[in-house]
């Protein structure tokens, strides 16, 4: 999975794409009421332990087991 299909999916809960420089992604969300702010790089594909970090950061915020947010993605 590349950085920019992670972004796609990652609509879902209202992240968008606040800057993007030449290998990375931010995005910002506000869908539990304040905002959250992660940085994906735009590579392809991601690496597995940064795709992990990332999915934990994201439940995390959420305030859901990681395992739902992939089963909900």
């Amino acid at each position: 999975m590349s950085g920019r299909e992670l972004t796609k999916l990652l609509n879902k809960y209202r992240y968008r794409v606040v800057r993007e420089t030449a290998s990375h992604l931010r995005l910002t969300s506000d869908f539990m009421g304040y905002s959250h702010h992660i940085t994906i790089p735009d590579h392809c594909p991601l690496k597995v332990g940064t795709l992990n970090n990332i999915l934990k950061d994201i439940a995390e915020y959420l305030k859901i087991p990681k395992e739902q947010l992939i089963e909900e993605l």
